[in-house]
């Protein structure tokens, strides 16, 4: 706040005692008093406005440079009615009274939401919980009952299984702090693990895998981290070339981290679309062609790896195929934000 812009407003009232006075002085020139008798009422009047005027600005100012300091040092802006000072002008009191309601107001807004997001993602865990029971029994009528056409029921269940899966972890992915459990986990038993799940696409596309150099253990969240690796490796078989596919897993150990990388020779991505595959619901060229894409799953992996102290990186080019690390600090204290 410049002093231009507080003198301009309050033109009111510096006009309204201008005028007075130029009144007062005019009828004080009419009854012939002399010009210092006028300097000296002007004086009068006006070296206690202009002093008044000063000490305001200055009081006002200070106290806005703290209000703007404050608020440009937090992290939460919405927190400045907690943290503020409440100001000795009925002006300021006035307006840390309409901050503090404001802020009030808010928290009760924020809770009611925050209480219906916590109930709706109970009943999705729960909904999910329920209609396992249907799918398991499904899968025991087809272990009963083998055929061509309940194999091909059977690899349906599985993608609506995977999508499930997808749903309970989307459900979960902004309260990851509360499921997690942290212990050392073998890279190559967690490859093998999803590359078991797997198996039957590998299978059935005629796809080759390579994980001969996979090896090293880190510390993180087994159950998380094999849905990342889950996604990853299902977009690798989704895109994957109609002849001679190929992934490759490796890893590589660095000073300060193991870097895992999954490696294909698929379609590949844009080089357009491939700054935004992270961003939700995002399926792009390859996604409106094949018609198999959700836009949620590169999106979960990028979100749960950030809740888990990781790095995700992905590199591709089109026609080549898809590269795709998943990065484990090797400092313990990087592995949970």
């Amino acid at each position: 706040m410049t002093f231009k812009e507080y003198v301009k407003d309050r033109t009111v009232f510096v006009l309204i005692n201008v005028i007075l006075f130029i009144i007062i002085g005019g009828i004080m020139v009419l009854v012939r008093m002399n010009v210092q008798t006028v300097f000296l009422v002007f004086c009068i009047w006006f070296f206690p406005l202009i002093t008044y005027v000063l000490i305001e600005y200055f009081k006002q100012k200070i106290f806005y440079n703290e209000l703007t300091s404050i608020i440009e040092n937090l992290d939460q802006k919405y927190l400045l009615p907690e943290v503020m000072k409440e100001p000795e002008t009925v002006e300021g009191k006035a307006l840390y009274e309409v901050l503090r309601q404001a802020n009030k107001d808010m928290h009760e807004h924020v809770k009611s939401y925050r209480d219906r997001e916590n109930e709706y993602r109970e009943y999705i865990e729960t909904w999910i919980h329920e209609i396992k029971t249907p799918i398991a029994s499904t899968r025991l009528i087809i272990e009963n009952n083998q055929s061509s056409v309940t194999r091909n029921i059977k690899e349906e269940v599985k993608k609506i299984e995977e999508y499930i899966e997808q749903v309970l972890y989307y459900s979960r992915s902004n309260n990851v702090s509360k499921d997690y459990l942290i212990k050392e986990v073998s890279l190559v038993d967690l490859v093998r693990s999803v590359i078991k799940r797997n198996s039957r696409d590998f299978i059935s596309k005629g796809i080759s895998i390579n994980l001969e150099e996979v090896e090293g253990t880190v510390f993180s969240d087994a159950k998380w981290l094999e849905f990342i690796l889950n996604q990853l490796i299902g977009n690798a078989i989704k895109y994957i070339r109609e002849r001679d596919g190929k992934v490759i897993i490796h890893t590589v150990r660095n000073e300060n981290n193991i870097v895992l990388t999954i490696e294909d020779n698929g379609i590949g991505i844009t080089e357009k679309d491939l700054h935004r595959v992270f961003e939700k619901g995002f399926t792009g060229e390859n996604g409106r062609k094949f018609g198999k894409s959700t836009g949620i799953g590169l999106y979960l992996c990028k979100k749960l790896v950030d809740q888990l102290g990781l790095g995700l990186t992905i590199t591709s080019n089109m026609g080549e195929g898809t590269k795709v690390s998943i990065i484990f600090p090797l400092a313990s204290g990087n592995f949970i934000q």
